[in-house]
């Protein structure tokens, strides 16, 4: 495919001004193309215009393109309407289910040559305009599904919008999707909401014994639940399959370890488990989208005070070590957290020793 000019897209209209919605225009306004802003919610529309992300759409066009960042269940409406309207020559979408749409999209009779599924891979635990980010989709991936209809053009605007947005365009088949939005993203959503419900009735010892380990799994679980129940309802099957097999797992776990007593050998099936996930959590592709690396953790007591953060990252910086990732963790009832600093295993030694010289409090795990 031949890259189109930066030109192609002068005029983007996003309906919906949710996270997503509003972060694309946001991205694309640091590229100066001139957006325009719709969604049923006027309070919405108001907060992102005010936020730079663009000015009110009246109607008109068409511009060059429209995304459509409404849930997966309105994506194929929305489209028919904005084709009837002739309100962009080139359409997407951000719905993180592409079969659905899709499928409903052709029933309705939409024209498919001029629209290109898409889906970022990129979203925070936060919703609404007010959460939203010019570079939330920076170094992310971002599927686009073209339907076999799809003119060549449309799909080269498509990818010309994931490059202004700093996203990775990737190509993929909806079915493929699906099933792999399934696996790393819905059915992890759903599992995390699990582990998250046993907290609403745990004790407050329980709670006040919890750590980053639970913070880490139920994150994400503090998003809206409306929102995943389309997100889910979307892609039911796939979904289903994967939380299926979850539960036969530990299903076997919980068996195993109910059968340790009378059976020590049972506790293989609870290694078994447990070896599989570090094979899998190795396979998460790391920094850059590389291979997955091992850091080395370097933990550091931090003052719960403006600027500390800050201070600890420039002394970081003058050891001449670079942090590869960072974490805090907050100590219950105290003024205090430890920063943990990942870096490369080669450089803790000299990342340790140059903030001790600085005046810092460090410990390796």
């Amino acid at each position: 495919m031949t890259p189109v000019e930066r030109s192609a897209i002068g005029s983007a209209l996003v309906v919906g001004t949710g996270l997503i919605g509003t972060s694309v225009a946001l991205a694309l306004r640091e590229h100066g193309v001139r957006v325009f802003l719709a969604d049923r919610d006027p309070a919405a529309v108001r907060l992102a215009r005010e936020l730079g992300a663009g000015e009110d759409w009246t109607g008109g066009g068409p511009v060059d393109v429209a995304v459509i960042a409404v849930p997966p269940q309105f994506v194929a409406q929305q489209l028919l309407d904005l084709q009837k309207g002739e309100a962009a020559a080139v359409y997407t979408d951000v719905a993180s289910v592409k079969v659905q749409p899709l499928r409903q999209a052709a029933e309705l009779g939409c024209d498919l040559s001029r629209y290109v599924a898409g889906h970022p891979l990129a979203g925070r635990e936060r919703s609404g305009p007010a959460a939203a980010r010019a570079d939330l989709f920076l170094g992310r991936p971002w599927a686009y599904c073209p339907a076999p209809e799809a003119a060549g053009h449309a799909v080269a605007v498509i990818r010309e919008l994931i490059g202004l947005c700093g996203g990775n365009a990737v190509q993929v088949d909806p079915a493929e999707h699906d099933r792999a939005v399934a696996v790393v993203s819905h059915a992890p959503h759903v599992t995390a909401a699990a582990v998250a419900a046993r907290l609403a009735d745990a004790s407050d010892t329980a709670l006040g014994l919890s750590g980053q380990g639970v913070r880490d799994v139920t994150r994400i679980a503090a998003s809206d639940p409306a929102l995943w129940t389309g997100i889910l309802s979307g892609n039911a099957g796939p979904v289903a399959d994967v939380l299926e097999a979850l539960v036969a797992d530990l299903s076997a776990v919980a068996g195993a370890l109910r059968a340790l007593a009378g059976d020590p050998a049972a506790l293989d099936d609870v290694t078994g488990l447990l070896s599989r996930g570090v094979v899998g959590t190795g396979r998460i592709p790391g920094k850059h989208g590389g291979p997955a690396r091992t850091y080395a953790v370097v933990q550091v007591v931090i003052g719960d005070r403006p600027g500390e953060l800050a201070r600890l990252i420039q002394a970081a910086g003058e050891t001449g070590v670079n942090i590869e990732d960072i974490r805090l963790e907050h100590a219950p009832g105290l003024p205090l957290g430890v920063a943990e600093l990942y870096v490369k295993p080669e450089a803790s030694a000299a990342l340790t020793e140059g903030l001790r010289e600085r005046g810092w409090q460090v410990s390796t795990p």
